[in-house]
């Protein structure tokens, strides 16, 4: 197969904001020097690992409906991860159980949701 991930972008009102909740969430520093360093309008947080980078874009446009993509991340400890990801800015959304799974969906401070379980 030719394809592989390269990034996970996110359109955002403030690319900073967003990318400082994401740089805190999954501990990976922004880019700060030259071309690429983290601004209002373009941040990026470089790639580590198998993990692809996240790139920050401003857009005009404000989110307003549910997203139809969204990351879904493990935890070993979902009640004190999500307490953590709340203290840096998140929002609970909702907590299920289904399908042998249970996971909290939260928001990011400009309302991206996103998923952490532990299974």
């Amino acid at each position: 197969m030719s394809l592989h991930f390269v990034a996970i972008t996110f359109d955002c009102a403030n690319a900073l904001t967003v990318a400082e909740f994401w740089s805190a969430a999954v501990g990976r520093p922004m880019d700060q020097e030259g071309d690429m360093a983290a601004s209002e309008f373009f941040a990026r947080i470089p790639g580590e690992g198998s993990d692809p980078m996240m790139m920050f874009i401003q857009v005009p446009e404000g989110k307003t409906v549910k997203n139809r993509v969204h990351l879904d991340m493990h935890t070993d400890d979902r009640p004190a991860e999500v307490e953590r990801l709340v203290g840096l800015g998140a929002t609970i959304v909702h907590e299920k159980a289904e399908y042998g799974m249970e996971w909290t969906t939260l928001a990011d401070p400009e309302g991206n949701e996103f998923c952490v379980g532990q299974h």
